[in-house]
């Protein structure tokens, strides 16, 4: 019997490097993201460099009905998920006063709507395989508050909040709840926020597949946070020990434009 899971942003960066990594360990994959073309070329290599099953679910997870509208096709193609890795999100890059409140929008409602109802659309036939694993892409954006990017850094924190308190409910029935945390990753995650001259990328850009090892990696172990990469660790726990406007500050500097 299959082992199936679920990856939503799959047609590029984290979400499509995670399909790999999962691909490589025997899953077979339900791949969700707008780009059907991606998304079947995606599909095309894994089943050729791994033989395994593959569905293609190519729709906009942010519209509205969009996670009702995924839950629903892979209802009809009898997939029940053991893994469910939400991925799909956006950035919006400026001064909050000065963003456009329509591509907030849009933001919010995939960074956090569409991901929490699917979720929850998708966690009784979890629930009811007795084993399964959650792994939801959040940022070390969600540790802090980000002037510069205020809603994009509090959608991730979110996203950070409701995945360790998901795990506390859950693990005991079964599900664990793991979030993925990584820094500034080389994705066109960059681009389509606008946010290509933010100082933050002068220190670099992390590798997308290491970040999705990382995180598939831990996702399996059960735990419940994975900060990818040494240097982002060692930030996430200085700020937790730091004053809270000395953080916010700096999170500040970071992501001005230079």
């Amino acid at each position: 019997m299959d082992r199936w899971a679920v990856v939503t942003g799959a047609s590029g960066g984290i979400g499509l490097e995670i399909a790999r990594e999962l691909a490589r360990r025997g899953y077979a994959l339900a791949l969700s993201a707008r780009s059907r073309d991606a998304l079947e070329a995606l599909a095309a290599d894994l089943r050729a460099a791994h033989e395994v099953r593959c569905v293609v679910c190519a729709l906009d997870l942010g519209a509205p009905g969009g996670a009702d509208a995924l839950a629903r096709a892979l209802h009809e193609a009898s997939v029940v998920p053991e893994v469910l890795v939400n991925n799909a999100g956006i950035g919006v890059y400026g001064p909050f006063a000065e963003a456009d409140a329509d591509r907030v929008q849009a933001m919010l409602e995939l960074n956090m709507v569409a991901l929490t109802r699917l979720t929850r659309q998708l966690l009784p036939g979890m629930l009811g395989l007795g084993r399964a694993r959650i792994l939801n892409v959040a940022s070390t954006a969600a540790f802090q508050p980000g002037p510069g990017m205020a809603a994009y850094f509090a959608s991730k924190a979110y996203v950070l909040s409701l995945s360790e308190a998901l795990d506390a409910e859950l693990r005991r029935r079964g599900v664990t709840v793991t979030a993925l945390c990584p820094g500034p990753t080389r994705t066109g995650f960059v681009a389509r926020a606008a946010a290509e001259r933010a100082a933050m990328l002068r220190g670099g850009l992390a590798d997308a597949r290491g970040v999705a090892r990382a995180g598939v990696a831990g996702m399996l172990r059960g735990r419940r946070v994975v900060i990818a990469g040494w240097g982002n660790r060692m930030m996430v726990r200085a700020g937790r020990w730091a004053p809270r406007r000395l953080v916010t500050w700096i999170a500040g500097r970071m992501t001005r434009e230079v």
